[in-house]
């Protein structure tokens, strides 16, 4: 009896293994260099008390990168795909051009993390920058599908590094705890405007479609659609794990000294030094590195995916570059300009570019919401699979509350002081 439900555990194990990857490699390419600076300073300037956000926060991420994969399975097609066949051209046109303008915005700041990362190792930009460049072309250009998502793994594994940087930050964990379970109070504007860059960066509008491609590029099939949203779960679960370490850490050393105040994800790694220790500054700037080498893989790779089937043309790892020449092409020009961009452009005017990407991030995903949410109701698309009722209302509840947040963000910029400071 005991060698039975050992054999069907490790079955089940098995195909979960073959399984797995799309959904852990999408969540966790979310703690970019642009994540990892906006948890950075959430816990830099409000210490523990904004870490009950991610609790909602996960549930909502869980729920939006299951739709996905769950159109994905049973649709067998990706989402920018299926807007075009369900809305047309045009609708998808605008679209995919808003997104690639943002996405590319994105993948500047993955290389702008990757150098200010290497920085604190003595590492010079001109050198770490197209270096990193023609690493994350050749792995995707010149792998396949099945070797290019065993190295996205292997990526992910490096989170490691905050979770330890964090222990040894020696935070106040009574403290941290019950912050986790318990708003805080007294939310004035620069609460919610910390808020609104949590829920833009961790709910992005790049990975639905990364997720919804990647699963279809993979083949996996209904009958394996369990596995699927296991792989959804288990990844939206450890990326805000690893936010939670990664606010508990500044929050424990940087607020905690006063000095609230950092400028990139670089900063916090090198004001946890004299904080927390050599190895904690290491540690955290290892992360950095890794995080935008892996997100500046994936961001360039999620759009050209989206570009390619909204027009219509091939795209996927699998296929040889000429079979598949636009999709190559973008992914290429996407690292190469946003490189160079990081390579000629100082700082100050690499900032700006980084900061509105985030906020066109929280601008556009209830409209990448919307085509989600009609299209996984369609009984003729989805049959049996379309949502549930819980799930539409938290994915409902998702979309409108980002509306609100950006409404309520763009109104007290146009009218400074209608929220407490």
């Amino acid at each position: 009896m005991n060698l039975r439900k050992f054999r069907r555990f490790r079955t089940k194990l098995l195909i979960f293994l073959s399984v797995v990857g799309p959904g852990i490699i999408t969540a966790n390419v979310d703690n970019d260099a642009g994540g990892i600076f906006t948890y950075s300073a959430a816990g830099a300037r409000f210490g523990y008390t904004l870490l009950w956000t991610l609790v909602p926060i996960t549930v909502a991420l869980i729920v939006v990168q299951e739709i996905v994969a769950r159109m994905g399975v049973v649709t067998g097609k990706g989402l920018a795909d299926l807007i075009r066949e369900e809305y047309g051209l045009r609708a998808t046109f605008f679209l995919m051009a808003l997104l690639l303008v943002t996405n590319f915005a994105n993948t500047l700041s993955e290389f702008a993390g990757l150098a200010a990362g290497m920085s604190l190792f003595g590492a010079s930009r001109y050198v770490v920058v197209p270096l990193g460049a023609i690493i994350v072309w050749a792995l995707v250009v010149k792998g396949s599908y099945r070797s290019v998502e065993k190295v996205f793994l292997v990526a992910c594994l490096f989170y490691i590094a905050y979770p330890v940087s964090c222990f040894l930050a020696r935070p106040d964990w009574p403290q941290a705890l019950k912050y986790t379970v318990i708003p805080a109070c007294g939310i004035n504007a620069s609460h919610l405007f910390m808020i609104i860059g949590l829920v833009g960066t961790t709910i992005a509008p790049w990975m639905q479609f990364y997720q919804q491609a990647a699963v279809v590029e993979k083949g996996i099939k209904i009958k394996n659609y369990i596995q699927a949203r296991w792989d959804v779960i288990l990844g939206c679960t450890i990326t805000d794990v690893v936010a939670f370490f990664i606010i508990v850490s500044c929050a424990a050393t940087i607020y905690a000294s006063g000095h609230k105040e950092i400028h990139d994800a670089a900063d916090a790694a090198l004001a946890l030094k004299p904080l927390a220790g050599r190895a904690a500054s290491a540690l955290f700037a290892f992360g950095l590195c890794n995080a935008s080498l892996f997100a500046a893989s994936i961001l360039p790779l999620s759009t050209a995916y989206y570009v390619c089937e909204g027009l219509g043309l091939e795209s996927g790892i699998n296929k040889r570059f000429n079979e598949a020449a636009a999709f190559y092409w973008l992914y290429t020009s996407l690292i190469a300009l946003s490189a160079l961009a990081v390579m000629f452009l100082n700082e100050t005017m690499q900032v700006p570019v980084i900061l509105i990407s985030q906020v066109a991030n929280g601008i556009l995903l209830p409209f990448v919401l919307i085509f989600m949410l009609r299209l996984s109701n369609r009984v003729d698309l989805m049959g049996r699979y379309r949502n549930t009722p819980l799930v539409n209302a938290i994915a409902w509840i998702t979309c409108v509350v980002m509306i609100v947040l950006s409404l309520v963000w763009a109104a007290s910029a146009l009218f400074p002081g209608l929220i407490p400071v």
